[in-house]
């Protein structure tokens, strides 16, 4: 087992709780790629910056082992404006790290430092700190930039903290653990005018708000109740004053799904809803539903390493987890290759602090577990 003393497991926490206060959003993560950076160089440890925007890669080679393996890590923030009052919140207005990508990069940069001081394997590790996951452009960005050319990886692996499972219990999925992601956006053009005179006008609220219901409806009652999709309006955008019907009105919301033919019908039948609304109620529509992302889903033999890693770790491992609605875009890293992705229990959900939420926050006991099980599942993925 790779061993982690106190000394570093101490200044991983102080890492995650300095990014905890200067969370940046994705595309934007500067001074996270550059903390990033300067703690690889004081490590020792060999990388890149600048992949794929703002992306950083670290490796470690070691003995005459060609095999080969990737570890991923995602450092963006959500603009979300954090309401927690602890010494190490946010101090960036209306950004924080909801989401916990920056106990991630912390436990990716602790399993370097972990691997670079173990001499007991032999092969490549690329551990790869990826901008962008909140938006879905991070990995392609990457990937673009030459990711696997420049940095040969046979196989991935990734975790992520889950508010609700005990502490450092690893929790493997039987078959999809995310779901294909995208968003989707319509405009509403109508006539705008008094409100007391609503008959000269055309209204793009009250087409609006026919819209939302026949929206919701599509699931109900178009979609086979086996299957599961999640399609919501999520930002609702139109008026100035009490006394004006305004002239447009925005819907931003997203669609999520497992099952490529069921996203085919449902996007075909928001069509259909959109522009039957809009012309119902007199109102042009411009709309955009975007089909981005891509479920995730262990391969076999990764699945399997990552249990086997768990236990040769010490850490308690749970496939009794159902499937996330979220999306994450390390889907599109696995795709075509080797990949596991895991989920390290975060601990009970307190004062309401759920993932996205303006109270969560990263429970720092998980590091050591997290470390643990990287370096475990990176070290038998080049032994194999």
């Amino acid at each position: 087992m790779t061993h982690i003393d106190h000394e570093l497991l101490a200044r991983l926490k102080a890492w995650r709780r300095h990014l905890h206060r200067h969370p940046e959003m994705s595309g934007e993560e500067r001074q996270t790629s550059a903390f990033v950076s300067e703690r690889l160089t004081e490590l020792g440890i060999s990388h890149v910056t600048g992949v794929g925007g703002t992306g950083v890669v670290a490796t470690l080679k070691r003995g005459n082992s060609n095999r080969s393996v990737g570890l991923r890590a995602d450092m963006d923030a959500l603009p979300i404006a954090e309401a927690n009052e602890f010494a190490h919140a946010s101090v960036n207005p209306g950004i924080m790290h909801a989401c916990g990508h920056d106990g991630h990069t912390a436990c990716l940069l602790g399993a370097a430092a972990a691997l670079s001081r173990d001499d007991s394997w032999s092969g490549t590790i690329h551990f790869v700190f990826q901008p962008a996951e909140e938006n879905g452009e991070g990995a392609k960005a990457m990937i673009a930039d030459a990711l696997f050319e420049r940095f040969p990886m046979e196989r991935l692996f990734a975790c992520h903290n889950w508010p609700g499972i005990e502490p450092g219990v690893v929790a493997v999925h039987n078959g999809p653990s995310m779901a294909a992601g995208g968003d989707w956006h319509v405009t509403l053009k109508g006539i705008a005018g008094h409100a007391a005179l609503p008959h000269a006008t055309r209204d793009p609220i009250l087409a609006a708000g026919h819209l939302i219901v026949a929206l919701h409806s599509i699931v109900s009652r178009n979609v086979d109740p086996i299957d599961t999709v999640a399609l919501t309006v999520s930002m609702v955008n139109g008026g100035l004053v009490s006394n004006q019907i305004p002239e447009t009105v925005e819907l931003v919301g997203t669609l999520r799904t497992f099952n490529a033919d069921v996203r085919t019908m449902v996007i075909q039948r928001m069509g259909e809803v959109i522009e039957g609304i809009a012309k119902s109620f007199g109102v042009e529509a411009d709309y955009e539903i975007k089909s981005t992302g891509r479920v995730m889903a262990d391969t076999p033999e990764e699945s399997r390493l990552a249990i086997l890693a768990a236990e040769s770790a010490g850490l308690k491992v749970t496939r009794d987890i159902r499937p996330a609605m979220g999306g994450d875009d390390f889907a599109f890293l696995v795709e075509g290759k080797g990949g596991a992705y895991v989920l390290i229990g975060n601990g009970p959900v307190v004062d309401g602090g759920k993932l996205h939420n303006e109270r969560y926050d990263f429970n720092d006991d998980i590091i050591e577990p997290a470390v643990r099980w990287l370096s475990a599942v990176a070290k038998m993925a080049v032994a194999e």
